[in-house]
């Protein structure tokens, strides 16, 4: 997948996920790396800046496999952040979907037309 439109939409994922709940760094780029390709570290420089941005708040949790883990929250601001993203994200998907689907249509089209002309 193009590594702009992975760029695009990662604060997306990673505020999505963080919505149904609290995730660690590795726990999120295993749970993203589900529907597409990222690396590991794409995603800690995306956290520091969410943090900064105060969309995310982390705390330590102990862990049974080793030292204590640096869980990420979704706070309020977060929250509404990621409403807007998803409004966007549904606009402009559908828009390049409808685009895409006429133009393949109507190339088609064309195709069988020309085939019985």
């Amino acid at each position: 997948m193009n590594a702009q439109f992975k760029k695009g939409v990662l604060k997306l994922l990673v505020l999505v996920l963080l919505d149904k709940k609290d995730c660690y760094g590795y726990e999120m780029v295993d749970e993203i790396s589900k529907s597409i390709s990222i690396s590991e570290g794409t995603i800690y420089p995306l956290l520091k800046r969410l943090k900064k941005e105060k969309m995310v708040s982390s705390y330590l949790k102990e862990s049974q496999d080793g030292p204590p883990r640096k869980y990420y929250k979704i706070t309020d601001s977060g929250k509404e952040k990621k409403a807007e993203l998803v409004a966007e994200w549904f606009e402009f998907s559908n828009g390049v979907n409808n685009l895409v689907h006429d133009k393949m249509t109507d190339d088609n089209l064309g195709d069988i037309k020309d085939e019985e002309g």
